[in-house]
């Protein structure tokens, strides 16, 4: 990648959220992360130029990439001829991504733009069934967040609803400097592998309403958080309602959906 084609990006990906990452050992490292078992197809969201790109290409995969950007898809298609025909110039938040993988399995990679990277988290959990490993950097608080557990104070939505489906793992930290333009925070790369079971053992849309719910009001314990279900003063009295939100694990997220699910 040459650095005056960077430049010449750049002002276009501004308004996307995007940095480009300029590190090649980074770039491989990342593309390194999928461990691949269990589906043979990659789908990069956000490649930009083609920096972490280039390195899934090396590998004995299929790999799609999806931009929004027209610059940088014009560049793809002029220097990656090979992938030209799996280049979709689409939103990946409101593009159908059956469209192209039916039912197939396939996972995600991607050096995620900051500020839609959490909905590209939610996208993923929509599509559990298609995904078995999802990989990539997101702004360093939010990896963390996703890979914290109960007791942490970054531990919250996100926390819960994706590690109920997905072991969450952070795998490296990444430095401001190895990207163009510079981010004002470090960012951080993640490996989530879906779990063996990665159905709940509860209503699931209580599930995400209940954790949703909870952690509104983090400070509160969850007799008072959970108000609204009007649940009765029975179920309140059980001990699982003095604490607060950040003091449960998924487990007993689970085990408190179960007791609402029984009580509404």
């Amino acid at each position: 990648m040459r650095n005056n084609d960077n430049r010449h990006h750049v002002k276009a990906k501004k308004y996307l959220g995007q940095h480009f990452l300029n590190d090649e050992g980074i770039a491989q490292n990342i593309a390194d992360s999928l461990t691949l078992k269990g589906y043979d197809t990659v789908l990069e969201i956000g490649p930009g130029m083609g920096v972490l790109t280039k390195y899934l290409l090396k590998k004995d995969i299929t790999t799609y990439v999806i931009e929004i950007d027209t610059e940088s898809v014009e560049y793809l298609q002029a220097n990656y001829l090979n992938l030209a025909p799996r280049i979709i110039e689409q939103d990946v938040l409101k593009y159908d991504l059956n469209t192209v993988f039916k039912d197939e399995p396939f996972g995600i990679i991607g050096n995620f733009p900051y500020n839609i990277s959490t909905q590209i988290v939610f996208k993923t959990l929509d599509m559990r069934n298609q995904i078995p490993e999802f990989s990539g950097m997101f702004q360093k608080e939010v990896a963390q967040r996703i890979c914290s557990k109960e007791g942490s104070k970054v531990y919250g939505i996100l926390s819960v609803l994706v590690q109920a489906f997905y072991e969450a793992e952070y795998l490296f930290t990444v430095p401001p400097s190895v990207f163009n333009p510079p981010p004002k925070v470090e960012s951080g790369v993640l490996r989530l592998t879906r779990k063996e079971n990665y159905t709940l053992p509860c209503d699931e849309k209580l599930f995400f309403k209940t954790v949703k719910t909870a952690f509104q009001q983090r400070r509160k314990t969850l007799r008072n958080s959970l108000k609204t279900f009007n649940l009765s003063d029975n179920l309140k009295a059980n001990v699982i309602f003095g604490k607060r939100p950040e003091q449960l694990s998924v487990q007993e997220f689970i085990e408190l959906t179960k007791l609402i699910e029984k009580d509404v």
